[in-house]
Parts: C-alpha cells; structure tokens; sequence
C-alpha cells in the first residue's frame, strides 16, 4: 500500500532512542523527511548516522531541543521549517519512560516536583510543540499530530504516567476538534509493554516481569517499537483522515476491559 508520505517533512522529538526511533525509521522508509529531537547531541548524531546508513537520499536532520522549554520548541520548529521548506507531521514522543515515582511507592510518595517535571515535560511539552506548528500546519490546509502516550492512562499503578497520559489524550481531543476544519488530524496512540533496541522505551524489566505482563496481552508477547511505528506512520499518512481526535490503545491487546 502506497501510504501516500513521500515528501512530507516530520519532527519526532523523542527521536533519539526507542519507539522515538522506530517511528523515524518507519517515516524515512515511507520516503519523509525527518527531523529527530532529543535533548542529547551524541545519541542523537548517533541515530542519525544509523539512520541515514544504507538508505540513499534520506534525509535526517537531528536537531538538539528540550521539550519541557518554550524558546527550545520555537526554535526547533524553526529550524526544522528553514531546513526543509515545511512541515506536515509532528509526532510527540519525549517523555521520561514510566514517568516520575515509576520505581513504587504509589501516589502518596510522588513527590510533586518530579510530578510537575514530568507534566512540563510530557503533556504541557506536546502542547508546545502543537502550539509551534499549528500555523504552519493551518496556512497550508493540512497537517498530522500523532502523540505518544500509553496505557498508563487506562489503569492505575503508576501514578504520574496515568495523570500524564490522561492528559495527553485530554489534549489531543482538543486539538482536533479546534484543527480539524483546517485539514489537520490529531490522535494519541498508547502503547503497553514494547520490546526495543535500547532502554528507550518502556520500563527496564526481567524477563521474569515481561513474561507475566505478557499472560496479560491478548497476543501473549509484548509488541515491539517497530510494531508502534507502523500504526503511527499510518495516522500519519494522507489515507488517516477519517480518524481523528482518537485514543488508539497499540500494547496487543488487553484482557477484560471493553472500551468503546
């Protein structure tokens, strides 16, 4: 299927490691032009080398930018739009993996402050970056925001990754209700336990752990970044336009629960 994306020009921030990468990967492969943002310059110089590797005429721009800063987000947006003409996808993906208090001790024992850095970070960072290519995105009539929550915001145990994911959807909701007559989509897409490449995605966890959350998964295995970043290239794509505004579990599958 011709997913209709060569040409178009993205930010991933995020983009350095993890299900951030995997959707890079993905989005080049479709032919897109890719900007990765991340707050460290050598992972980020190292992604794009690995990324670029073997793919003749793909373009990969890694650009240092922290999500949780206003000038930071403006500037990378700029700097994406003065390197690549546009931009027509932005995929929210910077977040600190779990969240903060992800190590245990409940609600009770989350300190605020890390609570509150994890909100700059995550849901008010995603706001931002919305916020910075929204005008670009309306001018030209269209425009894909695909951010990256997590089941988190479905079920308790983990208290600032469900606050901040709750949130995360409570934003994209919003925003694709206002953008939507401009030609612009946004939906959230939130994965569960996801098997990556490097430490850059869920929760660090034994074997022993990741075969138990696994009796758990309706497909019986924890899904992979790559699996993640199938999904989000596709709401990225022109063909997505009948979904927006939409929280898309991508974790293979909870028992139980209906959502509907």
């Amino acid at each position: 299927m011709d997913l209709q994306l060569a040409g178009r020009r993205a930010i991933v921030t995020g983009g350095s490691r993890g299900i951030g990468r995997a959707i890079a990967r993905a989005l080049l492969a479709e032919g897109v032009q890719v900007v990765i943002a991340a707050r460290n310059a050598e992972a980020l110089k190292a992604t794009a080398a690995e990324l670029t590797e073997g793919g003749v005429g793909r373009t990969v721009l890694p650009v240092v930018a922290d999500a949780g800063d206003d000038a930071s987000v403006r500037e990378l947006v700029e700097q994406t739009v003065a390197a690549l003409g546009g931009i027509d996808i932005l995929v929210n993906n910077a977040a600190k993996p779990g969240g903060a208090g992800a190590g245990g001790g409940g609600t009770v024992a989350l300190s605020t402050a890390d609570a509150a850095a994890d909100f700059n970070v995550k849901v008010l960072g995603y706001l931002r970056t919305a916020q910075a290519v929204t005008p670009y995105f309306t001018a030209q009539g269209w425009g894909r925001i695909i951010n990256i929550g997590g089941l988190a915001a479905r079920q308790v145990g983990l208290a600032s990754g469900s606050i901040r994911n709750v949130g995360v959807a409570a934003l994209t909701k919003t925003l694709a209700d206002e953008l939507g007559q401009h030609g612009v989509t946004v939906n959230v897409v939130h994965p569960g336990l996801t098997l990556t490449a490097d430490d850059g995605g869920s929760v660090v966890l034994s074997d022993e752990q990741i075969q138990a959350a696994a009796a758990r998964i309706a497909l019986g295995r924890a899904v992979t970044a790559d699996e993640v970043a199938a999904l989000v290239t596709f709401l990225a794509s022109p063909l997505s336009v009948a979904v927006t505004g939409e929280s898309i579990a991508a974790g293979g599958g909870t028992l139980g629960p209906i959502h509907y």
